[in-house]
């Protein structure tokens, strides 16, 4: 990894993106933590002055994306290291699927990556060397019921890594994808806390059904989504390259 280089982590607020963010500069990089909610992420890098810093924008809105990475360099500098974290889960039967809910899940999961990726390529082509990281999900390799428009997102986030990464092999960039199964985040949170409110089960069991699609029997934590970025940033993952990393106990095996 690149110790003086800026990393710019979307959806940086918390979740994922937070612990991505924090292991990151950890590791002595600069981190731009950017979301749609302006004050967690500005909680978070009060945390870290001097070498993080937060810029607003919906990464689903171009324009809005293009300011925020001008900002981004403005305080850092190019940016070599992208991590797309952003992201949202909702489910419904298909028939309930109408086209605001598809629309949403595409445009904050797939499109979302697709405008925040353009937006940074020119920097690491630039310096001639750069990392992309997508945090796709279990649902990008595999079907699950009930959140069809959310597995179509995420399976055209890791098909979008791996043709990027054949275009961009020579340039002494990679393109990979990580893919969590359920981690706890407050998208699992609101996971149970709707499975509770629809069936009365008792958090607890709420919690088991989650942790029993994971053959270890036990929810992912963020840091350990996190250390597989923090290796694919580094010169040691060189050679790995249009990759879908599946962390999730086994549930998944490619």
């Amino acid at each position: 990894m690149k110790a003086s280089g800026h990393a710019l982590v979307t959806g940086g607020g918390s979740g994922i993106g937070a612990a991505v963010a924090k292991t990151l500069v950890n590791d002595g990089l600069r981190v731009t933590l950017l979301g749609r909610t302006l004050a967690p992420l500005q909680r978070l890098a009060a945390d870290h002055p001097g070498h993080m810093a937060a810029v607003q924008a919906d990464v689903a809105d171009a324009d809005a994306v293009a300011m925020a990475f001008a900002q981004a360099r403005a305080n850092f500098g190019p940016i070599t290291v992208l991590v797309n974290s952003a992201g949202q889960a909702s489910s419904a039967p298909f028939l309930k699927t109408d086209a605001t809910l598809w629309q949403q899940m595409l445009s904050v999961n797939l499109t979302g990556t697709f405008i925040c990726t353009q937006a940074v390529l020119p920097d690491m082509l630039q310096a001639g060397w750069g990392r992309i990281i997508n945090i796709a999900s279990t649902a990008g390799l595999a079907g699950y019921a009930y959140v069809a428009a959310y597995c179509a997102a995420k399976h055209g986030v890791v098909g979008l890594t791996r043709a990027l990464a054949l275009e961009l092999a020579r340039k002494g960039i990679t393109v990979n994808a990580v893919c969590p199964g359920y981690t706890e985040t407050e998208l699992l949170r609101d996971s149970i806390a709707n499975v509770i409110a629809k069936t009365g089960r008792t958090e607890e069991a709420a919690r088991a059904e989650f942790a029993a699609g994971n053959p270890q029997g036990r929810i992912v934590q963020p840091e350990e989504v996190a250390d597989t970025v923090r290796w694919l940033c580094s010169a040691a993952a060189a050679s790995i390259n249009g990759q879908s990393i599946a962390v999730c106990g086994g549930e998944i095996m490619n």
